[in-house]
């Protein structure tokens, strides 16, 4: 699972996800893409699940980029806590990704095998998707 070494604040705030992104809305590394086409939060298990389901589709051909990584931190309280008394402990790891963003590359596979493989990835993810190829 993906999660940074060491994080300098173990609490942030929430903050808000823009609309559009202005980096990182074309292909650099591969061949294909899964692009992002609204803007969310990616929890570091949902990037794990869509990375597996990947890597198992295409069965040791080409390679695989992820292009977000999860380093903001999430926390919460425990069940049956009332309201109040701060934030909860640490949960799990996001990765913001705004709409326009592209999640995974790929490359050295044909490009039917590339569109399933990216399709059932999609499946896993909690935002809408489109592939993109150059």
């Amino acid at each position: 699972m993906l999660q940074p070494k060491r994080i300098k604040h173990r609490k942030v705030h929430k903050g808000r996800v823009r609309k559009v992104t202005s980096r990182g809305h074309y292909l650099s590394f591969g061949s294909y893409g899964l692009k992002a086409m609204e803007s969310g939060w990616l929890k570091s298990v949902q990037l794990e699940a869509a990375r597996r389901a990947i890597t198992h589709f295409i069965q040791r051909g080409g390679k695989i980029w992820i292009r977000v990584f999860p380093d903001r931190p999430r926390t919460q309280k425990g069940a049956e806590v009332g309201m109040g008394g701060g934030a909860g402990s640490l949960s799990h790891f996001v990765a913001p990704v705004e709409g326009g963003r592209i999640i995974f590359e790929m490359d050295g596979v044909t490009e039917k095998v590339a569109r399933d493989a990216l399709r059932l990835a999609a499946h896993k993810l909690p935002v809408k998707t489109r592939f993109i190829k150059k």
